[in-house]
């Protein structure tokens, strides 16, 4: 319930906040409620997974391609992620969530996204999404590039970000991938 009220403020703050390019870095303010802390008394990992959901929501609805997404039937799924904490985020403290666009494959987009509180990043995470169509598979980039305003020629991923997205890729869907320990 929680994200879910924080879904509604932010869909409502996003049309009075300033318009962002979808290349832009879209900064996004939280705080730490009761609800987002573990057992140890700080923000539980799993909630900066779901706060990350919002970040990347609010750069998309001030740029104006998230209701071009929803026209269309588009909508983003989540592929892989990584996420490095550096700081605790503590109850009651304020927070922003930097989220950018830092590039293209043949497949996905992907967002870096930045938890800052006093200027010191306190977590960072890499996000590679592909988005699919309610009517059934997934959208071309080209098509998604243009919606997004991007030339993807302008956004190559950096090498160690393509080495990161094909060391952590699982086989197609469609394939079978039997859990084998080793």
């Amino acid at each position: 319930m929680n994200m879910l009220f924080r879904l509604l403020l932010l869909s409502i703050r996003a049309r009075f906040r300033e318009r962002l390019a979808p290349t832009d870095v879209a900064r996004t303010a939280f705080r730490v409620l009761p609800t987002d802390l573990d057992v140890l008394n700080h923000m539980n990992n799993g909630v900066y997974l779901s706060i990350m959901d919002l970040g990347r929501i609010d750069l998309m609805a001030r740029s104006g391609v998230w209701p071009a997404l929803r026209r269309r039937g588009y909508y983003p799924v989540v592929v892989s992620s990584t996420i490095t904490y550096r700081r605790s985020l503590e109850p009651w403290q304020r927070f922003v969530v930097e989220s950018r666009i830092v590039g293209l494959d043949d497949v996905a987009g992907y967002v870096e996204q930045r938890f800052v509180r006093d200027g010191e990043i306190c977590a960072r995470a890499i996000v590679k999404a592909r988005f699919l169509k309610k009517s059934g598979g997934s959208v071309p980039i080209p098509e998604l590039a243009e919606l997004f305003g991007l030339d993807p020629d302008d956004h190559p991923l950096p090498d160690w970000l393509a080495q990161w997205s094909a060391d952590t890729a699982l086989p197609p869907r469609r394939e079978p991938t039997p859990s084998v320990w080793n």
